[in-house]
């Protein structure tokens, strides 16, 4: 399930203030950070994106 074109548009990375990208499509959904030195990935469940850095999934 995407997210409202909207609500991606004013959301940014907590960490960075970067935008995000939306990669809630595949398996496991996500918005990643667009920051060079972030690159942090925030899950979504239920739809609802969780802008936690504690949450985060850190780049490999």
């Amino acid at each position: 399930m995407a997210l409202e074109a909207g609500l991606l548009e004013i959301l940014a990375c907590p960490a960075c203030h970067s935008p995000l990208d939306d990669r809630s499509a595949a398996d496991t959904p996500e918005l990643v950070c667009t920051g060079d030195d972030c690159g942090l990935a925030y899950p979504v469940r239920d739809g609802i994106p969780v802008l936690l850095v504690d949450e985060a999934r850190r780049p490999a």
